[in-house]
């Protein structure tokens, strides 16, 4: 397989209980992270090699970038408004029963947000259209985790960890509709489990392993195409950033709160992580994220 990369560069040293949800922001040219467990959003500002603390808020599962560049936190049942200095506007409540919350996130090329959502033994899939329709369009899940979109929009990838599974689904851009899921790719239960996700300009699928070590590249047919390894156990999620996309940033999680996935025969003393690393590529590069458009009164 193509070593087309260069060594992980631990860029944010932390110790986040749950790091995830990586996404750049072109504009403010920094890439935002959460630790979900201790209800925290970060920034790391590459022009000056610095991160930093962005806020203290409640648990928070995902988020998206608005239309006019804030952060639309999903978090424990409820949506909080974040503008780039930190400041918070909860927007809604009540959407999820109680201690429940919300996992991973994206919006899709028209505004919508798809939810997943840990409630219990059954994770579920949120639709949230832009006019502030909330709609439950699939149950029964595991824990719903990674979602990504085929370049020319027509499929969409959406990772249900427990089962180790990436599913793929027919896309309807006009409505919003999943239909015809199928399984595209299931992770040996060795290997660590399916996490976040990216898709990158050439339309191949990139999955963070959780007690795996490593992110995956899959191409569309579903081989794999190669894996960059990294010194932390818990790799989470994955996402590409820089001003030409071609730096890939993996973000890790320090926390022992889902050691019931760890695979069998792996070393519970490994280091788990907590930090953000960097990868520079080499002729690889990702897509800017769709910006959430929901409307709030």
């Amino acid at each position: 397989m193509p070593a087309n990369h260069h060594a992980p560069e631990l860029v944010a040293p932390l110790s986040l209980q749950v790091g995830e949800n990586p996404l750049w922001h072109p504009e403010a040219a920094t890439l935002y992270f959460i630790d979900i467990l201790g209800g925290t959003v970060h920034a790391y500002i590459p022009a000056t090699e610095s991160y930093q603390l962005v806020c203290k808020t409640h648990i928070t599962g995902g988020f998206t970038i608005q239309e006019d560049g804030s952060l639309l936190l999903f978090q424990d049942g409820r949506l909080s408004l974040m503008s780039l200095n930190g400041s918070l506007r909860e927007v809604a409540s009540g959407l999820l029963p109680n201690n429940k919350r919300f996992n991973d996130v994206i919006a899709d090329p028209e505004g919508r947000v798809y939810a997943g959502a840990m409630e219990g033994g059954s994770g579920r899939l949120y639709r949230f259209d832009t006019d502030g329709t909330v709609t439950e369009i699939f149950d029964g899940f595991g824990i719903p985790n990674g979602m990504g979109f085929t370049p020319d929009l027509t499929g969409m990838y959406f990772t249900d960890s427990v089962p180790h599974k990436i599913y793929y689904f027919d896309y309807d851009r006009k409505t919003g509709d999943l239909t015809n899921r199928r399984v595209f790719t299931e992770i040996p239960a060795d290997q660590g489990v399916p996490d976040g996700m990216s898709i990158d300009a050439e339309g191949y699928i990139w999955t963070a392993l959780w007690h795996g070590s490593r992110v995956k590249r899959f191409a569309p047919d579903g081989s794999l195409d190669q894996e960059v390894f990294l010194p932390a156990v818990q790799t989470a999620s994955v996402t590409f950033g820089g001003p030409d996309l071609t730096d890939m940033y993996v973000s890790t999680s320090a926390s022992a709160a889902a050691d019931s996935l760890r695979p069998p025969g792996l070393d519970p003393n490994g280091f788990r992580g907590g930090g953000i690393y960097r990868v520079r590529m080499e002729g690889i590069k990702g897509r800017p994220a769709f910006r959430s458009r929901l409307r709030f009164p």
